[in-house]
């Protein structure tokens, strides 16, 4: 048996991953108001609350895997820099091992999520895929050869912020024309905000929210109702979306796409068009190397599995 625990600024997620099944699943709320230390504090009682529903001893634990938010050093088990919270260089994995007395391991949350799809979800039956999570921002991970890839120093795989725009949109990073810009769901909403702006009889009107607000299912709405604004603001979000996962095909080749997060959740009505603008987009082609692209399946329970797996990996 062996703990896996999401944490997010939001909430901490934990559950027990007990011979491939995820089971207890426990939440608490965490504080940008908590230091570092009880935040671990915080963390030790899920892990033993997960045991606990679980109806297994918690001394029966393996390990504790851990997908936090921020840059990760995972060989020591260190969040470098997690700007929400203001942490930097917390010792994550020491807080946990003496608060609990087991082996902790710790990596990006994204990467976390991409390994979960992997072993448990959409990409069990490719060696070679790379998740998109397209929230608001985008993240994701790349799984090769079955294994996770991190980067030197656990510093790779920040696919939201390759450029696809040249002298484009700021993006919070500093750079300008990152992919996140373009194909979050942020992303999407403003570009359904200007369209809106500039063509006020569109009919996505009608498909905001209560208060008016636009969301990011707005445009793929009034999209299949037929209004021409909506179909026009759904085409460059799919080009612009295209072109990022165009360029991670072509440098990486994987057997699959998936994609995450609440935009995904329009399901063949984004895989449809996407899948029609990335082919001639990339470089080999499908006839000699099949692609798939796919809509992620372990929902909010990605991370959780990928954190008890990543730990599982590391026990080997």
């Amino acid at each position: 048996m062996i703990i896996g625990i999401d944490l997010g600024g939001m909430s901490a997620k934990a559950a027990c991953l007990v011979e491939g099944k995820l089971t207890a699943r426990v939440t608490a709320e965490t504080s940008s108001q908590a230091s570092p230390y009880e935040t671990a504090e915080l963390l030790a009682r899920l892990a033993r609350s997960a045991a606990e529903c679980a109806g297994i001893p918690f001394e029966e634990a393996e390990a504790i895997g851990i997908g936090s938010p921020g840059v990760v050093d995972s060989e020591h088990g260190t969040v470098v820099l997690w700007s929400n919270f203001g942490w930097k260089d917390v010792p994550l994995a020491a807080y946990l091992k003496e608060l609990t007395g087991k082996a902790v391991f710790v990596t990006n949350d994204a990467n976390a999520a991409a390994l979960g799809e992997a072993k448990y979800g959409a990409g069990k039956k490719y060696e070679n895929s790379i998740l998109v999570t397209l929230g608001t921002g985008v993240g994701g991970g790349i799984i090769l050869d079955g294994k996770l890839f991190e980067g030197y120093k656990s510093g790779g795989a920040e696919i939201g912020h390759m450029v696809i725009r040249r002298n484009g949109e700021l993006c919070t990073c500093g750079r300008r024309g990152c992919f996140e810009r373009y194909a979050s769901a942020s992303g999407l909403i403003r570009m359904t905000e200007q369209a809106l702006g500039e063509h006020p009889e569109s009919a996505m009107k009608k498909f905001c929210k209560p208060d008016g607000s636009v969301s990011g299912k707005t445009a793929f709405a009034a999209a299949r109702a037929g209004d021409e604004t909506a179909k026009s603001v759904v085409g460059e979000y799919v080009a612009a979306l295209a072109d990022g996962i165009a360029n991670l095909i072509n440098i990486l080749r994987p057997q699959a796409v998936m994609l995450g997060g609440g935009v995904s959740n329009e399901g063949e009505n984004l895989l449809v068009p996407l899948r029609e603008a990335v082919s001639p987009r990339i470089y080999v082609s499908e006839e000699y190397a099949p692609l798939d692209i796919v809509c992620a399946q372990l929902g909010n329970d990605a991370g959780l599995y990928g954190a008890a797996e990543y730990a599982a990996t590391k026990l080997k």
